[in-house]
C-alpha cells in the first residue's frame, strides 16, 4: 500500500516499475439490486448514530445466539465440542455470550488464552493453537489450557516443559480450500501444523517425552464444498489411525460465510452428513469412536456485525470517465479486509432526512490517508475497484457496512493516521442497546510512548 505523504499521487493511480503513472482498473457495477440492512432498519440507525457517536461497530446479540445453535448442531455420531475462534471477535461480552451456549474457546497465542480468561472463561474449555509458542505455556498448562502443537519444534518444546503430557497435534493433511491464498490454510503452500509425511517424528518425539496425543487437529481452509471437507476428513482419518490414542478430531472452522447476497455459505448439516458415515466407518475398523471437534470464527460471528460511519464528503474526479466517491468517517483503521483480500461487505446509505433521493453508482473512500484505503474492490482483487450502487449520499449520512463481526476488529489498521479504536455497542434480545467497548481515547493511544 502506498501512503499519500510518501507516494504524492492522486488516489486512484499506483506508481509502475517504469515510473509511468497508471489508473487502478475500475469495474461498473452491473447490479441493479442495492443491498439492504440486515438486523438494523433505519430508525435505529440513526438513533445509534445520534446517541453515540460514529464510528462504531454494533452487534446483534440474537444473531450469535442463532449461529452459536447452528454449529452445536452439527451433526455427530460420538460427540460435539464446537469451538469459537476468539481470533475473528475477541471482545470479552462476546467470548461471554457464546461460551454461554457451551461452546469452548480456540486461541491463537498465548495472549488470546489469557484474555479468554480474564472474560471469565475457565481455562479447560480454552484450546491453543498457534504460530508462535507461548513464551508463558508452562505456566498456562498449568492452569488447566490445553495444547495443540502446529510443529515439531512445539512438540519438543511442550515435551520439555510437559514430560507425561497430554495435548494435541495439527495435521496438515495436504489439501487446502479457499477462495484465495489467504484463507487456504492447508496443503503444501502453508505453514500451519505438522506436514502429514512427518507422522514418523511426532511418533518419536512423543516416545521420547512420554507424551500422550488424545487430539487431532487439522484445517483446510474456508471452503463451503460438503465433498471437499469429505476428502479431507478421510485424509485426516487415515493420519488418525496412526496415532492409537487419538479420541477426538477436530477439522477446523473454514466454513464459509456469504456476507453479500451472491455469495456461499457453508451449510453445516450438509457437510456434517456426509462426514458421519466416514467416522462411523472408522469406529469399526480401528475400534475407536472419535469425538468432533469444530472451530468457526467466521461463520459465528461475521453477519452478526456491522460498522455504522457518517458520511464526511463527497466528490467527483473528470466530468468524462471520472467516479463520485463517499469519502466517511471509517476506514482501514476498523476494517482492512477490503484491502487485504478484495473482501466484500454490503454498504447502505442511511439517509439522515426524509426527502426522496435518487441513487448512483460510487466508489467509497476510508478516512486513511492510503491509496489503498478503498471499500469498495473488485470481488477477490484490491487492485482494481468496483463502483456501487447507492442512494445519493449527503454529508451527516449514516453510511452502514455489514458483515463486519468476524475479522473486522480484531484485525484492522488500528491507530493508523492515530485514529482510535472506536466504540462497540451490543443489540441485546431485549431490543435494548449497550456499549460493550467505550471508544478510545488519544491519551490511551498513546500511554506507553516514553
Amino acid at each position: 500500500m502506498i501512503s499519500c505523504a510518501a507516494a504524492k499521487l492522486h488516489r486512484g493511480f499506483v506508481r509502475q516499475p517504469s515510473v509511468s503513472i497508471v489508473p487502478i482498473e475500475v469495474v461498473q457495477n452491473e447490479s441493479t439490486e442495492m443491498e439492504t440492512l440486515r438486523f438494523l432498519d433505519a430508525a435505529r440507525v440513526i438513533e445509534l448514530q445520534r446517541e453515540f457517536g460514529t464510528p462504531f461497530y454494533v452487534y446483534d446479540e440474537q444473531t450469535l445466539l442463532d449461529r452459536a445453535n447452528d454449529v452445536l448442531a452439527f451433526p455427530n455420531p460420538y460427540g460435539l465440542i464446537g469451538r469459537y475462534a476468539m481470533k475473528a471477535l475477541p471482545t470479552a461480552e462476546v467470548l461471554r455470550i457464546l461460551t454461554a451456549t457451551g461452546l469452548h474457546i480456540d486461541a491463537s497465542s498465548g495472549f488470546e488464552a489469557e484474555r479468554a480468561m480474564r472474560a471469565g472463561v475457565e481455562p479447560e474449555r480454552i484450546q491453543i493453537t498457534a504460530q508462535e509458542l507461548p513464551r508463558n505455556l508452562a505456566a498456562l498448562i498449568a492452569k488447566g489450557v490445553r495444547f495443540n502443537a502446529c510443529s515439531l519444534l512445539q512438540l519438543e518444546k511442550f515435551g520439555e516443559a510437559n514430560p507425561g503430557g497430554e495435548l494435541s497435534v495439527r495435521i496438515n493433511p495436504g489439501l487446502g480450500s479457499g477462495h484465495s491464498n489467504r484463507t487456504n490454510v492447508g496443503g503444501p503452500s502453508a505453514s500451519f501444523g505438522i506436514w502429514h509425511e512427518q507422522l514418523d517424528q511426532v511418533l518419536e518425539t512423543a516416545a521420547r517425552h512420554n507424551l500422550h496425543i488424545t487430539r487431532m487437529h487439522t484445517h483446510i481452509g474456508s471452503g463451503s464444498d460438503p465433498d471437499k471437507w469429505v476428502v479431507c476428513a478421510k485424509m485426516s482419518l487415515t493420519i488418525a489411525a496412526k496415532l492409537p490414542e487419538v479420541t477426538s478430531l477436530s477439522l477446523g472452522g473454514g466454513f464459509k460465510v456469504g456476507r453479500m447476497a451472491n455469495e456461499d455459505s457453508t451449510d453445516l448439516i450438509a457437510v456434517g452428513q456426509k462426514i458421519v458415515p466416514e467416522i462411523e466407518n472408522f469406529a469399526r475398523e480401528h475400534g475407536r469412536e472419535l469425538s468432533l471437534e469444530v472451530e468457526p470464527g467466521t461463520f459465528l460471528a461475521a453477519n452478526c456485525g456491522a460498522l455504522v460511519c457518517t458520511v464526511t464528503d463527497v466528490v467527483e474526479t473528470s466530468a468524462e470517465g471520472g467516479y463520485r466517491f463517499v469519502k466517511i468517517d471509517a476506514g482501514m483503521s476498523e476494517i482492512v479486509r477490503p484491502s487485504l483480500y478484495g473482501g466484500q461487505h454490503p454498504i447502505i446509505v442511511v439517509p439522515g432526512t426524509d426527502e426522496t433521493r435518487g441513487t448512483g453508482d460510487f466508489l467509497v473512500a476510508g478516512h486513511c490517508c492510503e491509496s489503498g484505503d478503498i471499500l469498495t474492490p473488485e470481488p477477490g482483487n484490491p487492485e482494481a475497484l468496483q463502483t456501487r450502487e447507492l442512494a445519493d449520499p449527503r454529508v451527516g449520512d449514516a453510511l452502514v457496512i455489514e458483515g463486519v463481526g468476524a475479522y473486522c476488529s480484531g484485525m484492522s489498521a488500528k491507530n493508523y493516521n492515530a485514529f482510535p479504536e472506536c466504540a462497540e455497542i451490543l443489540l441485546r434480545v431485549d431490543g435494548s442497546s449497550e456499549l460493550i467497548r467505550r471508544r478510545q481515547t488519544l491519551d490511551q493511544m498513546l500511554q506507553n510512548e516514553i
